[in-house]
């Protein structure tokens, strides 16, 4: 019998105005620290950091991410670390800044800090970096020995972001606790070498119920930029719940079909929880979850103004051959798809998703 597993970061630390107090979080971390952050980060919070250190004597290191998580990217960031003889990787940003510093922490085996500026991925507690190729097609994970060391949220921030990058991380969490069920079901092992523990999987469930419960007034907070209690909820929800959920989990058909999206230029410019969604949907198709149960997913999408049907995810036509090449791709070995109770083809994954376009058609 295989081990049960948790990952989890070292803390998990939110709440408005809490960028201003980084010092205070960070400083047991030996530096100098290298800032990995994106535009708006650089531009608008960089200040905030500076101001928080005045006077401590710490050496910061500030350089702006260059918009995509590729291996050049991460080498290039790793010089500046070496050349400044760093301690510590911090990322401040989006998604794909924050898993470049973890890329950049996979190889200098150092510690990294999470800064999320806004909720629309499950992305910053994970020991896991996504990479891209030059072209913005998946291009692998590397598997951080550890969770980061803090994962630091301002609410205050989060709460000025747009709204659609809050609606996304809602897709993104949306998927946790169907993809739990998912390696729950196959025993499949989770990303940290073991199997889902019951902590785990409450989590994941805790997650899908708060989307559920506090989703549309979040949203709401979202649009007249107020940290209201839903909105914190829905933060703690897609970042905290969602990250130890999938991680400790597992990730399933959902996370495949999104995967498998990206190879299609047609879906470069929708956000990684919108196709998540998408494919949430196609993984209950998939495995004929309860009418109800779909229904419920449909509605909470619809309310929240996430993709259900090919037009939502598409910029232009999605052919039957393009269907089928994201069917075949999203079964292909070593895939995601693997980790569903029962064996997958291409085949089931193309009728899964005609099925799941029709069903949203119907819906909306």
């Amino acid at each position: 019998m295989m081990s049960r597993v948790l990952a989890s970061p070292s803390k998990y630390i939110q709440g408005a105005g809490e960028l201003s107090r980084i010092k205070d979080h960070i400083s047991r971390l030996h530096g100098p620290y290298l800032f990995v952050m994106g535009g708006f980060a650089y531009t608008h919070l960089k200040g905030i950091i500076e101001e928080s250190f005045k006077g401590s004597g710490a050496t910061l290191v500030f350089e702006k991410f260059n918009g995509e998580c590729t291996h050049n990217e991460i080498e290039r960031l790793r010089t500046v670390y070496s050349l400044n003889h760093c301690g510590v990787v911090i990322g401040v940003g989006g998604g794909k800044a924050l898993d470049t510093a973890k890329g950049v922490s996979y190889y200098e085996e150092c510690p990294v800090i999470s800064i999320p500026t806004i909720a629309s991925t499950d992305s910053p507690t994970s020991a896991i970096s996504v990479v891209y190729t030059e072209d913005h097609e998946f291009d692998g994970n590397l598997i951080l020995a550890k969770n980061p060391e803090i994962i630091l949220v301002d609410t205050e921030i989060i709460a000025e972001a747009p709204v659609r990058l809050l609606v996304a991380g809602m897709g993104d969490a949306l998927s946790t606790y169907f993809e739990a069920m998912a390696n729950v079901a196959s025993h499949h092992e989770n990303f940290v070498g073991g199997t889902c523990t019951n902590s785990s999987v409450a989590l994941a469930k805790l997650c899908y119920e708060i989307l559920i419960r506090d989703g549309v007034q979040a949203k709401k907070s979202a649009e007249n930029k107020k940290c209201t209690q839903e909105l914190e909820n829905i933060v703690e929800a897609n970042i905290y719940l969602s990250g130890v959920g999938f991680e400790s989990n597992g990730l399933a058909c959902a996370h495949s079909i999104y995967n498998s999206l990206t190879i299609l230029p047609q879906c470069h410019h929708m956000y990684h929880g919108e196709l998540v969604a998408f494919g949430t949907v196609v993984q209950l198709v998939l495995e004929k979850r309860p009418d109800k149960e779909i229904q419920e997913v449909l509605q909470f999408c619809t309310s929240v103004g996430l993709p259900v049907t090919f037009s939502g995810i598409c910029s232009g036509e999605m052919s039957s051959d393009d269907i089928m090449k994201v069917a075949e791709t999203a079964c292909k070995p070593g895939s995601f798809m693997e980790c569903e109770p029962f064996a997958v083809t291409p085949h089931m994954v193309y009728d899964a998703m005609m099925k799941a376009d029709a069903l949203g058609r119907e819906f909306i």
